[in-house]
């Protein structure tokens, strides 16, 4: 596993700091990116399948983007003192079996991260950096590939 540094630490901490309380919010904008570079993707969520609703209003995706926000957030913000990609209130062998289920693949995961990226900076404007990038990049990354590892 790469090294994921203090300083990288430092800033996804202090980024997801601000966004914390408003995670909600951010994760449904977090998802309305992904859609709307991937509008294809809807098609991998069942509960948006058979849904007049508008997606920005969709009480069912409101609740996933946000649990999925804060879940990757939290990974990142730990990933230093665990050593490891730890997640909360679910486990990576479900989070691989449920992507595998739904035939995620390396796109769609490139997909999200620019997604992840594009909303952290939208989140912390002032905050932004090339090294805030890595930081999250490098999070994200660590993340995908303990994800990946479960995918069968």
């Amino acid at each position: 596993m790469s090294s994921f540094s203090e300083e990288q630490e430092a800033l996804v901490v202090k980024s997801w700091g601000s966004m914390k309380k408003d995670a909600g919010e951010w994760g449904l904008k977090f998802f309305l990116k992904i859609f709307e570079i991937a509008p294809s993707a809807k098609k991998m969520f069942s509960f948006l399948k058979d849904s007049n609703v508008p997606l920005d209003q969709n009480p069912k995706l409101k609740i996933h983007a946000k649990s999925v926000l804060v879940m990757t957030c939290e990974a990142a913000v730990q990933l230093r003192k665990a050593g490891k990609v730890v997640v909360r209130d679910s486990t990576l062998k479900k989070i691989g079996a449920t992507h595998f289920k739904y035939g995620v693949v390396d796109e769609h995961f490139e997909v999200t991260k620019y997604a992840l990226l594009e909303t952290i900076k939208e989140a912390s404007p002032e905050m932004w950096s090339v090294e805030m990038k890595n930081a999250w990049g490098e999070a994200y990354d660590q993340l995908v590939s303990a994800i990946k590892t479960e995918m069968k």
